[in-house]
């Protein structure tokens, strides 16, 4: 293929990514789901899974699949960019010992049973690395998904009110929790990185605390800057999370670590304006270009046109472990830290969301080797029910017009005091301190 018409059938097959994903992504909202399940679906049914994978190279020739990489890559690190740049740790330092209680809860039960799962599907998928495999096992189950949270709760005008700051902060905070499982799974598995350099994190991560949010925050200082961004603002931001997460990926823990550090380190005293433009403007263009791209690279590799029996009875037992274990383990550390048992439902099913965040993981997983082709897809399908799944029971256990009355003290569940001598006992909240 000459480069001239490489360059038209990626053009052409760019169109048809944004096309697909903008019908599936407003299909899913109109049938009340995130836009994200529509788009992960364009992007599994633009692979091989429809007509033995002919409508997958009339559209996306395979000459230009690889071109297509790239692209998804960077949409993905100002993803994750951008979620680090939402992450107030403010917020989460302010919920307590209940946030930290439910964001343990939620990630250590899903680790725990999906590593015993792990252990089971090694007889099924074989790989070369035994440990590596059961450790992502357990990191996949654990994942949150922060954003797709987010635009769910926006999305239902649930995010201002008790239990949507709450499930955000658990979310936020489960996510850090179980990405740094995942960086230690890398660094076990990495061909390229290795244990020395994956131990330059820890100076890497005092380097971009201290040296570089300083920087940052002299830029910030700058006359108008915080308010209107300039260019350079601008153009230092884009190449400082390039530039980190090209540093991380060197130290073998994937470039998605650094990018999302790199934003978790702009400071938030007058950044308002940056954050603003950025969502407005490099958000839209990420959302509506580059991410469909990744769904895309993603379907590829998805192909549920060859599922056996057996598929499907490994498919419903990772679907069991992980809706269990995410919604007893959020649940156990929600009502043990006194609220309601209709709010720690509602909470357990919010921290059931996995989407884009547990599709970047498993990208991760496949290109690292210890997901082969068939797991994967179950595991993409795993990621697209949990998310779907999300909206439904959260109208049945937390309606919105409930949800939007309750106050803070309606999260806490009462305790009746024993009747003493003097009279009944009175009843007073019993919440977190």
């Amino acid at each position: 293929m000459t480069s001239s018409s490489q360059a038209s059938a990626l053009l052409a097959g760019l169109a048809v990514v944004i096309v697909a994903a903008t019908f599936f992504g407003a299909l899913a909202r109109r049938i009340g789901q995130p836009a994200v399940v529509g788009e992960i679906l364009a992007g599994v049914l633009l692979g091989p899974t429809l007509f033995d994978g002919a409508l997958s190279r009339a559209l996306l020739p395979t000459g230009i699949r690889p071109l297509l990489t790239a692209p998804a890559d960077v949409g993905v690190a100002v993803f994750m960019f951008l979620v680090g740049l939402d992450f107030d740790r403010r917020t989460v330092r302010g919920t307590g010992r209940i946030a930290v209680s439910v964001s343990l809860a939620s990630l250590l039960l899903p680790c725990g049973l999906g590593m015993a799962l792990g252990t089971w599907l090694l007889r099924e998928h074989p790989g070369p690395d035994r440990l590596g495999f059961v450790l992502f096992m357990g990191a996949a189950m654990s994942v949150t998904a922060f954003p797709v949270l987010a635009r769910i709760l926006t999305d239902r005008d649930l995010d201002r009110t008790p239990l949507g700051a709450l499930a955000l902060c658990c979310a936020a905070l489960a996510d850090v929790l179980a990405w740094s499982l995942l960086a230690v799974v890398v660094a076990v598995v990495a061909p390229g990185g290795g244990p020395a350099r994956a131990l330059l994190f820890l100076p890497y991560l005092l380097l971009m605390r201290y040296p570089v949010r300083w920087l940052l925050g002299r830029l910030l200082k700058r006359p108008g800057a915080g308010a209107q961004p300039t260019a350079v603002l601008l153009a230092a931001v884009f190449a400082g999370l390039l530039l980190s997460g090209a540093a991380t990926e060197w130290m073998g823990l994937h470039f998605v670590f650094g990018a999302f550090l790199f934003g978790a380190v702009v400071p938030r005293s007058g950044a308002e304006g940056l954050r603003a433009r950025l969502r407005e403007r490099v958000g839209l263009v990420n959302d509506v270009l580059l991410l469909p791209v990744f769904f895309v690279v993603a379907g590829l590799q998805v192909d549920l046109s060859r599922f056996r029996w057996s598929d499907l009875g490994q498919l419903a037992l990772i679907l069991l472990v992980a809706v269990a274990g995410k919604l007893v383990g959020a649940y156990t550390g929600a009502y043990a830290n006194g609220l309601d048992r209709r709010v720690s439902c509602a909470l357990a099913v919010l921290m059931n969301t996995r989407g884009l965040t547990e599709l970047i993981i498993l990208s991760v997983g496949r290109q690292l080797g210890v997901l082969d082709g068939r797991l994967y897809a179950l595991m993409v399908v795993m990621a697209v029910l949990t998310t779907a799944m999300t909206g439904p029971l959260l109208r049945v256990v937390w309606p919105s017009d409930l949800a939007l009355r309750a106050t803070p003290q309606d999260l806490t569940r009462e305790r009746r005091e024993p009747v003493t001598a003097g009279g009944a006992g009175a009843r007073r909240p019993h919440g977190p301190s």
